[in-house]
């Protein structure tokens, strides 16, 4: 599968996906695959409605077998967090209470530091329908909603699992600004190589009248070398550019090959019969 490499280490750390009654496979499979992509790896179903294991969810799931394999089922919330010593509940509702608030990227960052300590954490998820009760969410030390639009705030289970991945992942970077590649070096394009490009170019439009009527070539050329020159070539880009007109010089519109050497009436005469075509 596309973005999937055996030969590399699979991180397989972070907090708990706990997810609260779920109802349907394929979400426990996709919340399994958002877990996979951003290094977590333990899940815990609490009383899941169609029951475990699941093959809805094995498919779903799209090869985040380890985490599907390690999903461990519990009959009541208490059950779940028995163990953890940091729970935070998520919800995109107001509640009354005194649980404080936070962002994702606060509740990531706090997750992090209490995981490099040694406490076990963990995060809740509700109901596809109806979310977190407020009994459930009186379980958790603290609570974590998203900057989302406020008059469509429902979030599908999985994406809110990927939301909260997302978030850990990057609390564990040195840069957030890193990326996990980049494009390769190129060196850039000499200026004999852009002169190049243009005589070839306009050479290849002389043999075919681009330049009509002949008082006005010195400025189309000018117009030519201005749009061709907004950027800064690399000199394989300008391999390219000239592979394009290599072509244009060997074939004419119709596919038909023109002849090495053309004179300019023989080539208006050929665009002519191109266009009569």
């Amino acid at each position: 599968m596309a973005g999937t490499n055996s030969e590399r280490i699979m991180l397989a750390e972070g907090p708990a996906i706990i997810l609260v009654e779920p109802q349907l496979g394929e979400n426990i499979g996709m919340v399994a695959r958002a877990m996979a992509n951003f290094g977590l790896v333990e899940l815990r179903l609490v009383n899941p409605r169609d029951g475990w294991p699941s093959d809805k969810a094995r498919a779903a799931a799209a090869k985040a077998d380890h985490v599907i394999d390690g999903t461990v089922v519990f009959d009541t919330l208490e059950e779940a967090i028995a163990d953890l010593n940091f729970v935070y509940a998520t919800t995109a509702r107001h509640r009354d209470g005194f649980k404080p608030v936070r962002s994702p990227v606060t509740a990531a960052e706090t997750l992090r530091t209490r995981f490099r300590s040694g406490e076990k954490t963990g995060v809740l998820f509700g109901r596809e329908k109806s979310g977190l009760s407020n009994e459930d969410v009186a379980l958790a030390d603290e609570i974590v909603t998203f900057p989302v639009n406020p008059a469509f705030a429902s979030l599908n289970i999985a994406q809110a699992v990927l939301l909260m991945s997302y978030e850990w992942m990057k609390s564990g970077m040195d840069d957030v600004h890193a990326v996990p590649f980049d494009a390769p070096e190129q060196p850039a394009a000499t200026k004999e190589q852009v002169i190049g490009m243009f005589e070839h170019l306009e050479e290849a439009l002389e043999v075919r009248n681009y330049f009509h009527p002949p008082h006005k070539k010195a400025k189309m050329i000018e117009n030519l070398r201005a749009v061709f020159s907004r950027r800064a070539f690399t000199g394989p880009e300008i391999h390219v550019v000239r592979g394009v007109i290599s072509s244009l010089d060997r074939y004419a519109r119709s596919g038909q090959r023109l002849p090495a050497a053309m004179n300019e009436s023989e080539a208006r005469a050929a665009d002519d019969d191109e266009r009569d075509a």
